[in-house]
């Protein structure tokens, strides 16, 4: 009998771990499901994209991707986003990113834009990485929609060879994959790429493959399942201007008393292949325009309409070789560099200009004011690793905040320059990785006391009159060891 009630003992001492045990992994799922990033949502998987069409433009070192996709929800819950997947290369050198919804048929169809935002879900396969494209309304069971997502990488191709000489031709290399890196089965796609000349090197075959021209097409595939990757190697001549802004600094002041001045300070790079040798000026001249042609030598930077007073300047000092035109939508100044620049050169220089600030200064209802401006680089087809503007706002300006219609960091300075009293209000706004697309307007907002206007004039008067005063009391004083 003893004996029995050991052995039950011992039963229940052995599932008492067993049950805490049960306890414990029901308590960490429980866990795991309210606290962890979702993996992926029934919703989301139950999507699949009838045909996808993939269109890449490698004609400058500013690549630029357009996807048209027509989805199709095959579930039985609503869904209210799509994911796009892209590999951690292309994550890294993703600058913008934009999505649409089509709407109407063929001539008169139309985008709707759609919200676009870094998923926080868990990495795919081999580091995918995810953003969602959210619907205007949820897509229910059955529905299809198209999209357009347009997206832009930057310093995605590598010269190779990495040096060439002052005559040779630029190759460069792009990596990507024939088929659409997708967590949804495709039904149908194609992926093409244009190249900036004829000039092909070599190429992946993943057939069917076609080339034409300057257009190499890869599909069209049926039926692959989701994250299917194709990696191929297109080896292609480009000579266009690898024109890249290492760091971009803005300077804004703006004056009620009628001025918008801007100051650009740039560091700019030639981002292609390194130049191999010496660099002879009588033959670059003699050969032109086939002489150096990996090189430029000319930049176009649109300037607002109404600029007046302005300059450009390297280190040195003046440089003469710039033309303006000035129109009335838009003004042009084309610079020329004091040298060529060939791979890995690179050049130091100061735009300068003024605009009326009642073109870009205004003032809101309640009484506050905003500046709108553009955002980005002046300069046609250049990438800026990293752009810094500075507001600098009126003397005695309060609460200023900025809306911009990306993410960039903020933070607030101070400046003092003449006839300040307590400094200027500066707020900075940076941002890495900068392409034209982001060339949209912006607003600074701030608060401001119209009674600061009278503070400089007051202070030159002041001024003046302590000047005068002290003349008057030198003249009358006699400052005579002796009187005669």
């Amino acid at each position: 009998m003893l004996l029995n009630l050991n052995s039950a003992a011992m039963e229940a001492s052995g599932r008492r771990p067993r049950l805490l045990l049960q306890i414990c992994l029901i308590f960490s799922t429980l866990i795991l499901t309210f606290f962890s990033p979702v993996v992926r949502s029934s919703s989301t998987l139950d999507l699949q994209i009838l045909s996808a069409e993939r269109r890449v433009d490698l004609s400058s070192h500013i690549i630029r991707v357009s996807l048209t996709l027509k989805v199709e929800n095959v579930g039985t819950s609503p869904a209210s986003e799509i994911l796009l997947a892209f590999s951690p290369a292309q994550v890294d050198h993703l600058a913008w990113i934009k999505a649409g919804a089509l709407v109407g048929k063929k001539r008169k169809k139309s985008s709707l834009p759609l919200d676009v935002k870094p998923s926080n879900i868990l990495d795919g396969p081999n580091g995918t990485k995810y953003y969602s494209v959210f619907f205007t309304s949820q897509l229910g069971s059955g529905e299809s929609v198209s999209l357009e997502v347009l997206y832009v990488l930057t310093h995605s191709l590598e010269p190779f060879p990495v040096e060439i000489s002052q005559s040779e031709s630029q190759l460069v290399y792009f990596r990507d994959s024939a088929v659409i890196l997708s967590p949804y089965h495709i039904k149908s796609q194609e992926t093409s790429f244009r190249t900036p000349t004829n000039k092909v090197e070599s190429f992946t075959r993943v057939e069917p493959t076609d080339r034409s021209g300057t257009e190499l097409k890869y599909g069209p595939y049926e039926e692959r399942p989701s994250y299917s990757y194709s990696p191929v190697i297109i080896h292609f001549e480009n000579n266009n201007p690898f024109a890249v802004v290492e760091e971009l600094v803005r300077e804004i002041e703006i004056s009620h008393w009628g001025n918008l001045q801007i100051t650009d300070h740039y560091k700019l790079a030639h981002a292609g292949a390194r130049q191999k040798g010496g660099f002879s000026r009588v033959e670059y001249q003699s050969k032109q325009p086939f002489g150096g042609s990996a090189s430029f030598k000319h930049l176009l930077a649109e300037l607002p309409p109404r600029v007046h007073s302005v300059y450009y300047r390297d280190d040195i000092g003046n440089i003469s070789s710039s033309r303006l035109r000035i129109g009335a939508k838009k003004s042009e100044l084309l610079i020329e560099p004091r040298y060529p620049l060939f791979g890995g050169w690179k050049a130091t220089f100061v735009i300068g200009y003024g605009v009326p600030v009642h073109d870009y200064l205004f003032e809101s209802a309640d009484g506050s004011r905003y500046l709108s401006y553009s955002f980005g680089c002046p300069l046609a087809e250049t990438v800026v690793d990293k752009l810094t503007i500075k507001v600098v706002l009126p003397e005695g300006s309060e609460d200023p905040s900025a809306v911009i219609p990306f993410q960039v960091e903020q933070r607030l300075e101070k400046k003092h320059s003449y006839l300040d009293v307590v400094g200027r209000t500066v707020l900075v706004l940076e941002k890495k990785n900068v392409v034209p697309d982001h060339n949209s307007p912006f607003q600074v907002h701030y608060k401001f006391n119209p009674v600061f206007m009278l503070a400089e004039p007051l202070m030159l008067v002041l001024g003046f009159f302590l000047l005068f005063v002290a003349s008057i009391a030198y003249l009358h004083m006699d400052i005579a060891i002796r009187k005669s």
